[in-house]
């Protein structure tokens, strides 16, 4: 009966520990932006385009960065053969205008969103925040999900690809 009950502590031990919730820290605080897009299947275009852009150590860079990061349905969205071309590697400096255009220098939240702001994307640019119906917009790209912490930053997920003017 002894190691019965012996037996039960335990194993409401750990049971309990295991489901327990540290309200003060989140599961993405040890990831940083790329780690979160790799562990993200929806995300597998941008990684490759992040991988053909070299811009792997950028991103895993202390930062902090703001990503308005594009779906795998969004660059679906792109005419034919676009994503294909901007891999290629005579390509890479186009790809490298396109992914930074997504990037702005700084933690920017939801919360800190203005209808009408502007903000300078780290490939020069400016992108337009749009306030409407409940719903954030980036230039001409709804955010489908915002504040994803990460360690060197935070991500916006975004349901389309937005093109700087070159």
């Amino acid at each position: 009966m002894r190691k019965l009950f012996s037996l039960a502590v335990l194993v409401t031990f750990f049971v309990t520990s295991a489901f327990t919730v540290n309200k003060n820290a989140s599961i993405y605080d040890e990831n940083d932006i790329v780690d979160l897009a790799v562990q993200t299947d929806f995300l597998s275009t941008l990684v490759a385009a992040v991988q053909a852009g070299d811009l792997v150590d950028v991103l895993k860079s202390d930062g902090p960065f703001t990503v308005f990061a594009p779906t795998n349905d969004a660059f679906a969205k792109l005419p034919a053969g676009t994503v294909e071309e901007l891999l290629k590697p005579e390509n890479k400096q186009q790809l490298i205008a396109v992914l930074t255009y997504h990037v702005v220098p700084g933690k920017v939240y939801s919360k800190d969103l203005k209808d009408g702001m502007k903000a300078k994307t780290v490939q020069g640019s400016e992108i337009t925040i749009s306030l409407k119906d409940g719903k954030a917009m980036v230039n001409n790209a709804t955010v489908s999900a915002a504040d994803i912490e990460a360690s060197n930053g935070v991500v916006h997920v975004i349901d389309t690809v937005i093109l700087p003017t070159m």
